[in-house]
Formats: C-alpha cells, structure tokens, sequence
C-alpha cells in the first residue's frame, strides 16, 4: 500500500500542471464550472442534492463499481480526476489514507476539500468491539479505529450536507443562496426520515439487533437507543467466523427471543444460515441491511438515492425489531 501510495503521489505531480491548466480552460470555454469530487455515493448523492439544478455542477464518485469502501485504491485516472476538482469530498478514516498523498503533492489552490469526519468532529466515535464480536488476530497490537461509518446516520448526514453546501458556496459564491436553499431543503426532508426512525424503534417491541456479519451500523443504532451485537466489527477484513462466535450468536437469538437475523448487502447468507440453524427455533427471517458502502453507477442511474435507501433500512428495521 505504501508503494502504491509513492506511485501515486508521483504521478500527480507530473500531471498537476496539466490539470490546472485544463480546469480553466474549461471554465473559459463555457463547460462546467464546479468539477466536485466525492468518494463514496451517499456523499455523491448528497452533493446531487444540494446542487440541484444548476448545470455549472458536475459530480463525480470515486467508488461507482461496486467496490468496497476498505478495499478500494485510487486508479492513475481517479488520481487525475481528484487533482483537477474544485471540491474534494471524501470520509477521511482509515480507508482514506490515500487521500494524505494525494493531497500533499496538489498544489491546485483552488481546491476546497470537505473532510466529513474533521467536519463531524466530537460525533465520530471509535469502531466499538462488543461481547460476542470476533476480533482479529492483530487486533491487540493496533491502536483504536475510528468508526469511518458515519454517513448511516441521517442526523450526522444533516451536519455533513451543510458543510457541502458550505463548500460549494465557497467555489460558487454566485450561486451560494441557491445551494443554502436546496440544503435547507434536504436537511428538512433528512429530519422528517430520522423522526420516522425514532417513532418506529419507540413503537418496536424489540430494542436489540443481532449480525450475523460485519457491523457498520454503530452511528445509527447509537441515533436510537438500540443495542446490538454482531460477528465482526464494522471495518473487520474476517469473513469467516469461529465456532464460538457463531454459537455465542445463535445463543443470544435464542436467549431474547429474537425472530430475525441481519447481514448486510453483498452477504451470502451462509453465516447467517449457521447462526440460525444453531437457534432452537431455527425459523428466524434473515434481513439486510443496506451500508451504501458500494452502490454502483448503473443502481443510481436506476433511482436509488441516499434516502430512498435509508427508507428501505427503516422497513427492514421495523421488520426486524417486531
């Protein structure tokens, strides 16, 4: 990774002159103005969101493929696109250490970079191990991870999409009313799904979820009050799990009373078939949840959204905890 990340570093440093000189003439001659650069795609969609209508703005997201947020590395492609932006959004965990390099050896001025977990500050909590979790065998030698997960929070979503909008009024101050406007307009509307959430766990006769998989959702179980356990941490690279776990797992279904089982997207259900065949009932429902860590271009291109897909976690949710 580290090798990775010299080459990297090397190549936008012969490229970043050419790149600042192509992103002005493309202001110049009438294109769009605002090239804006996210990661992941709840930071594209939010970006979409807040810019609205106005053609000036061009979107791009990183991770379109279908790849996953801990595994991704930035292409020589990815690496031109970032340097030639005038916003960078991106996370800013572990995953995203590439993003140092990049940025250190850009020397576009122009560019306004949106940090969302430095924008989060205080709320970004550390990735969380609870009973029952797997860990993993070098766990003990590392220091504490921040839980990068941050997005699956609508409320922290509202604080993010401010500071979006903060950013491309920045690089547009023409146009800064119509994107405090249209954010306005979205945090509203993130507001009215985050009460949803709250009415449907205070109304949920079942307060804890159990994974049979990794656990990204600690920001938003912490939104609500709810309790959870889980094979691996949200972040874990473990795909298979001990006997142990699965056994302490099934335990825990059958101890509450617990009626379903979740995974999240891109899961093959088998641990969460084996956790369910050690239950006594083993009739529970397997549920997923959706993380938004790898949408691709074609689903969004099909209609999803950051809140269509957080509407369907909510029903899975509700499903879940009755």
């Amino acid at each position: 990774m580290k090798l990775l990340k010299r080459a990297a570093a090397l190549l936008l440093t012969l490229l970043l002159a050419a790149a600042a000189a192509s992103c002005g003439a493309s202001r110049e001659s009438g294109e769009k103005t605002i090239r804006v650069v996210t990661t992941l795609f709840p930071l594209y969609d939010w970006v979409k969101e807040i810019a609205g209508d106005d053609d000036c703005v061009a979107v791009t997201a990183l991770l379109d493929n279908g790849v996953d947020l801990h595994s991704y590395q930035p292409t020589a492609d990815d690496i031109i696109t970032i340097s030639t932006c005038d916003v960078f959004v991106y996370v800013g965990g572990e995953s995203d250490e590439w993003v140092d390099d990049v940025l250190k050896s850009a020397d576009n001025r122009k560019m306004t970079v949106v940090d969302l977990m430095d924008v989060l500050g205080d709320r970004v909590k550390a990735e969380e191990h609870v009973e029952g979790m797997q860990s993993e065998e070098e766990e003990a030698e590392e220091e504490e991870e921040e839980d990068e997960h941050v997005w699956l929070s609508l409320r922290n979503a509202a604080i993010c999409c401010r500071a979006v909008a903060d950013a491309l009024g920045e690089v547009d101050a023409q146009h800064k009313s119509g994107y405090d406007a249209n954010a306005d307009a979205y945090i509203a509307r993130l507001n009215a799904l985050d009460a949803r959430y709250r009415e449907t766990v205070a109304a949920a006769p079942v307060k804890t979820l159990l994974f049979a998989d990794r656990f990204p959702f600690r920001y938003l179980v912490e939104d609500y009050g709810l309790s959870y356990y889980a094979a691996f941490a949200g972040c874990s690279a473990e795909s298979e799990a001990s006997f142990e776990t699965v056994a302490f797992l099934a335990g825990k279904v059958d101890e509450l009373g617990l009626t379903a089982i979740l995974q999240i997207e891109g899961a093959d259900g088998k641990l969460a078939e084996t956790v369910k065949q050690q239950t006594r009932a083993k009739d529970q429902k397997i549920l997923t949840l959706d993380s938004l860590q790898s949408v691709t271009g074609d689903r969004a291109a099909e209609g999803a959204t950051y809140l269509s897909v957080m509407e369907d976690n909510l029903a899975v949710l509700a499903d879940a905890l009755n």
